[in-house]
């Protein structure tokens, strides 16, 4: 396969931005980067070497702005699909272990190459349903979630995987007041507090990037997780 370079000053920008030193993290964002760009298979229609930086990795590695991100250590990224935003977390967090999480084989081959084409040895591959991932249970300390569901949607995927104590971050667009009265009651109801909602710059010319933040505070009740396929037909708000 014919790697596409995207360019090494907008890689750089972002190891400066988030101090990620001059060690390997460099060549595997750039090796990550050109991955995507290069394989027929990925599943994104961002691929543009340029957008696969600013869309996929700036607009992953913004959560580093948030310290409960960079003190996580073991962390699931629901819905991975193309790999976002695990792999590059997995990249920048190298001591913790990052499961990507997604249902769909072809996602989750695709995730597998790309992990190992960057030489990203603390992640893995979890071929699964969050509401099937028994091993992931109350194992987290914190979820990640990217274009996966509506916001009521993901706190239940979540919680269920988190430990007490452990953090929800979940990357939205412009924000939905109603949507985010319905993501507190579903978060009272299966155990998580929200936290003034973050709003974001991955790059210069995003526009209405938000983080939602929420922590759970108490156990889950054993109601949960529901059957697959039950938090999108009967969301809990």
């Amino acid at each position: 396969m014919e790697l596409t370079r995207p360019s090494d000053d907008a890689i750089a920008r972002l190891v400066r931005r988030h101090a990620l030193g001059s060690g390997p993290a460099e060549s595997q964002l750039r090796a990550l980067a050109a991955w995507v760009s290069a394989d027929a298979d990925a599943p994104t229609t961002v691929t543009e070497p340029g957008a696969v930086v600013r869309d996929h990795l700036a607009d992953s590695l913004v959560a580093l702005e948030l310290p409960v991100v960079t003190e996580a250590r073991h962390i699931a990224d629901l819905g991975s699909g193309a790999g976002f935003p695990g792999l590059p977390l997995a990249i920048a967090l190298p001591d913790a272990q990052v499961s990507l999480v997604e249902s769909t084989g072809r996602k989750c081959a695709f995730i597998d190459r790309a992990a190992a084409a960057c030489g990203v040895d603390n992640a893995s591959v979890v071929y699964s349903r969050a509401e099937q991932w028994v091993e992931g249970r109350e194992a987290c300390d914190l979820v990640v979630a990217r274009a996966l569901a509506p916001l009521p949607v993901v706190v239940e995927y979540a919680a269920p995987l988190l430990a007490v104590g452990g953090v929800l971050v979940v990357w939205r667009g412009r924000r939905d007041p109603e949507e985010e009265v319905r993501a507190a009651r579903a978060a009272a109801v299966i155990g998580l507090e929200p936290h003034p909602v973050v709003p974001v710059e991955p790059y210069p010319s995003a526009l209405q990037r938000h983080l939602h933040p929420m922590t759970k505070v108490r156990e889950t009740p054993s109601r949960f997780p529901r059957r697959p396929g039950m938090a999108v037909k009967r969301p809990l708000a």
